[in-house]
């Protein structure tokens, strides 16, 4: 596997829960709170994430494979940026699991040697 496929799940996975934790500070901040100003930023937040996601579920997905992950564990990893925080977490265990499978760039093994 390409260092490349994980390297586009992590930012991805990252700009993804950042995004979702905005969003329901946002939500807290319009609903809960009632306060004034919120309604733009929610809007803008919410579009950015809902399309990111997207891209997210398409590079998890395509890590996924990869990796032949079992379904139960794509899942996870597919919903984990709905959940706000487990993103984080799950893009740190991925990614661990992940490394030993990434194939070495032949131009960056040749000038470290």
């Amino acid at each position: 596997m390409k260092k490349s496929v994980l390297t586009r799940y992590r930012v991805l996975a990252l700009v993804t829960a950042v995004l979702l934790i905005l969003l329901t500070a946002g939500v807290i901040g319009k609903r809960v709170l009632g306060l004034d100003g919120f309604d733009t930023f929610v809007t803008v937040v919410g579009f950015a994430h809902g399309w990111l996601y997207v891209l997210y579920l398409v590079f998890a997905f395509d890590l996924g494979n990869k990796m032949k992950l079992p379904v139960g564990r794509l899942l996870w990893v597919l919903l984990a940026g709905t959940v706000p925080t487990a993103a984080f977490f799950v893009e740190r265990r991925i990614t661990r699991e992940a490394e030993p499978l990434v194939i070495g760039d032949p131009a960056t093994e040749t000038a470290a040697a």
